[in-house]
């Protein structure tokens, strides 16, 4: 499960490289300041990090 857990935050780190994707997800989500992004670039964090988070928790499917 780590190495998927590793995986996972590693796409996400491509997909949001101005971010600090740390190892918690759920303290990502839970730390965010709403409205301290635009909007759109908001919904599209929060939407990256809580599909990776889902990701982690089902595990590795093909």
């Amino acid at each position: 499960m780590d190495d998927w857990a590793s995986h996972v935050r590693s796409e996400l780190a491509l997909e949001l490289p101005d971010e600090d994707i740390g190892e918690d997800l759920d303290d990502c989500l839970d730390f965010y300041r709403l409205g301290s992004k635009p909007r759109c670039e908001e919904i599209e964090y929060l939407a990256l990090v809580r599909d990776a988070r889902d990701r982690i928790d089902r595990g590795w499917t093909a």
